[in-house]
């Protein structure tokens, strides 16, 4: 068994974001895992700063669920962590509740987008549960934000919906994700704007780089 370690960043600014997928098949091998993929593909094309990822696949336990979310910020040091699966009604998805059990601030308007989001597409949308929370350990924070268990889901939820002339419809919830990490105390993410423009006041945006 690998002993986790704190991530080294390559640069001040890199992004350390744990990918945590919950699901008992997935975790077994039953079948292959669509989440991770789907996160790894959408971060790749959205962020235009330095980031690296922190994999993790795990069984619907809330006990581990909780136990990863610990590992990943207070140990690996990630400033996001991006989870997906486990937030529907049946007895199995626990997700919030783990997520919820290792926050020390909750972030519910996260949730609130993501149903709303969802609910363009189906009227299903109102049965998801997920949570968003800060993480605070002795000199430092993250960001932790459940998503759902589709990859198609995962993208329309981070990047929200856009009309076909480009104009966004209904903002996605990255928009939102690098100036939280700014004010937590976590590096300076930037996003490429065709994809999702991340939103800051002006008083907090940086000069571009010459």
């Amino acid at each position: 068994m690998t002993v986790p370690t704190r991530i080294v960043r390559s640069h001040p600014d890199e992004l350390i974001v744990g990918l945590v997928s919950v699901s008992d098949r997935a975790s077994t091998g039953a079948y292959q895992d669509q989440g991770l993929p789907a996160l790894r593909e959408w971060l790749g094309g959205a962020l235009a700063s330095p980031w690296q990822a922190v994999d993790r696949l795990i069984p619907d336990e809330a006990a581990g669920i909780s136990d990863t979310l610990i590992e990943l910020v207070d140990v690996c040091g990630c400033d996001l962590v991006l989870t997906t699966g486990g937030t529907g009604p049946a007895r199995r998805d626990v997700t919030p509740e783990a997520t919820l059990a290792v926050g020390t601030k909750e972030m519910p308007g996260f949730g609130e987008q993501m149903r709303q989001i969802s609910l363009r597409f189906v009227p299903t949308a109102i049965l998801s549960r997920q949570v968003a929370v800060i993480r605070e350990t002795d000199g430092h924070a993250a960001l932790i934000v459940n998503l759902p268990g589709q990859p198609k889901s995962i993208r329309e939820t981070l990047e929200g919906l856009k009309a076909e002339d480009g104009a966004v419809l209904v903002p996605g919830i990255f928009a939102a994700i690098p100036y939280c990490i700014d004010l937590i105390g976590g590096p300076y993410a930037e996003t490429r704007a065709e994809v999702i423009a991340a939103f800051r006041p002006k008083s907090a945006r940086r000069a571009p780089q010459a």
